[in-house]
């Protein structure tokens, strides 16, 4: 029949239930609209408020007039037309990061992109060429980065956590990494979340991350280092990045994002890619210089608009995002601390429950003594009034089959006690079943 195509001809990643999980994450709130939904890692919509936007785009337009002293023609270029494929935010974004991070770095050497997510592409086609390449991931994994893996039809290998609040195993890494090289594979880079990964939620201490930078300086590998929840932690602790601690040596590839310090709308994120690259020719230039070439064939540049309404956003927080996000840091924090508390109540003295203590970001993991699918979901949903998400995705080489994720961040504490009562009838009902 004309007109009709056979999956089986298109490409292999389009039959791989790993890129179902995002749009699972995305839009299984919305297929339960009654349920108390644990599942999607959003900010707080409470957060936002549209009349802002036009004042934020106003004080980026002032900015470029006053501070920068373009005229009104350049201004309509600036923000009306394509623009520059690294981004026209980059500077404001660079003095963010020595204000947060005590990243100092030049804005040459960001490239501004359409979320983290299209930087995880670009980093990744980047740097693998081969067949033989291997790209690391901290398991369990944000899907998006094996999803991104799976499209560029690029070989993963999980390196396992710690712990359960751990974080990536440095030793794990440097043995994953000698196996490869035994096998003849080239590994090229291990992808990392050190403060409150997802799924997991663990964290990575100093000494830890250390230990990893000193990993990937002995063994060459790159360290592609997300940081979409570090602001977010349960106290006002901070850690230093990877990209901080490793100062002038360069093993770090620094990811970062605005959607949960400014709003998931806008689509802003950026890649910090200040290696040197050398040609055949003897010259050399940055890597974020090769990830630009990229990404003018793919989304050319970056909304004009919607830089502008984040650098506006950058502006009126003094250039301060960690400032500026603390009355969100408290929310999240008071959220994960109610969750955890829910959770001791209802699960102390159940046996087979167990689940992990994350000090930050949006999300817990709970295991139970059942098979925590998408089967078990939908009967939670329909029969509860409660969702949650199947671990067993964010898991590349297998495993997670009994453990679910929690996601507190979008909830109010109240919603947050109810759903857990809710999942505490489900899980003891589901795991009597089974043992009947």
């Amino acid at each position: 029949m004309s007109g009709v195509l056979k999956l089986r001809e298109l490409h292999g990643s389009l039959s791989d239930p790993l890129l179902d999980a995002m749009t699972f994450l995305n839009e299984v709130t919305g297929r339960y609209p009654e349920a108390i939904s644990f599942a999607p890692g959003r900010p707080r919509e409470e957060f936002f408020d549209p009349a802002d936007i036009p004042g934020y785009l106003d004080t980026y337009l002032r900015h470029l007039r006053e501070d920068r002293g373009l005229t009104d023609s350049q201004v309509r270029q600036e923000v009306y037309q394509y623009g520059r494929t690294k981004g026209i935010i980059a500077p404001l974004i660079a003095r963010a990061l020595a204000a947060d991070e005590g990243i100092e770095v030049d804005p040459e050497a960001l490239v501004v992109t359409v979320g983290a997510q299209e930087g995880m592409l670009l980093v990744l086609r980047a740097l693998c060429a081969g067949p033989d390449d291997v790209l690391l991931v901290s398991s369990p994994c944000y899907v998006g980065v094996t999803g991104a893996a799976r499209l560029l039809d690029l070989t993963v290998r999980p390196v396992p956590e710690s712990g359960p609040d751990g974080g990536l195993d440095p030793a794990a890494l440097a043995d994953a990494v000698r196996e490869l090289r035994a096998a003849g594979k080239r590994p090229r880079a291990c992808y990392v979340v050190p403060d409150f990964a997802n799924p997991s939620g663990a964290s990575m201490n100093e000494t830890s991350r250390r230990r990893l930078l000193d990993v990937a300086e002995s063994t060459g590998v790159l360290l592609i280092e997300d940081n979409p929840y570090g602001f977010f932690g349960r106290t006002r602790l901070v850690r230093p990045t990877l990209k901080a601690l490793d100062g002038d040596r360069r093993n770090v590839v620094h990811l970062g994002s605005f959607a949960k310090t400014c709003f998931p709308g806008a689509r802003v994120g950026y890649v910090l890619a200040d290696q040197r690259v050398a040609g055949e020719d003897g010259r050399s230039g940055l890597l974020a210089d090769e990830l630009a070439k990229l990404k003018s064939m793919t989304t050319v540049n970056t909304s004009a608009l919607s830089q502008a309404v984040i650098g506006g956003m950058l502006l009126a927080g003094g250039l301060r995002l960690r400032e500026a996000n603390e009355s969100a840091r408290q929310f999240y924090a008071r959220s994960m601390d109610t969750l955890l508390t829910e959770l001791e109540n209802a699960f102390r003295l159940v046996p087979g429950v167990s689940w992990n203590s994350p000090e930050g970001g949006f999300f817990a993991v709970v295991t139970v003594p059942f098979r925590a699918d998408a089967r078990a979901l939908d009967a939670c949903a329909r029969g509860y009034g409660v969702l949650w998400t199947p671990m067993d995705g964010f898991h590349p080489g297998g495993g997670g089959e009994h453990q679910l994720r929690l996601s507190c961040s979008y909830l109010a504490p109240e919603q947050i006690a109810e759903g857990v009562r809710r999942l505490a009838r489900f899980v003891s009902d589901r795991a009597g079943a089974e043992q009947s």
